[in-house]
């Protein structure tokens, strides 16, 4: 997969349901943000362009419509956004971020086990 580019938070919702219906045609991309966000399929298909001009995305042409697939992975532009996230407001500490964020959040009992499970893990997510 390509590395992660900087995506818009328009260009987001995009990815989401390509990587959710991969792959996805054109038009359902845009029946589906028509509803969700009250886009015109114009406007849907420069932003596929556009990720498709920064290798966000890949096409296929099969008959009339195109069929997108992801380049990157929502993973790796996860890792991206939050890193970049962290250097813009934090100077790249994860520490103050994670303590602002609980401070500032209501975790449900469910999210603080697994929060509790995780600094016990070390921060090893799979608990190995």
């Amino acid at each position: 997969m390509a590395k992660a580019p900087g995506i818009s938070e328009a260009e987001w919702d995009v990815m989401k349901v390509v990587w959710d219906h991969e792959p996805v045609a054109a038009s359902d991309v845009a029946d589906r943000l028509a509803v969700e966000r009250d886009w015109h399929p114009q406007t849907v298909k420069t932003m596929l362009t556009r990720l498709v001009g920064k290798g966000a995305l890949a096409y296929k042409a099969e008959g009339k419509r195109y069929l997108y697939r992801a380049r990157i992975s929502r993973d790796a532009c996860i890792r991206h956004e939050s890193r970049s996230f962290l250097s813009r407001v934090f100077d790249g500490s994860v520490t103050p971020a994670v303590v602002h964020l609980l401070t500032h959040s209501k975790l449900s009992d469910d999210e603080l086990k697994q929060l509790r499970r995780l600094l016990d893990n070390g921060g090893d997510a799979s608990g190995k």
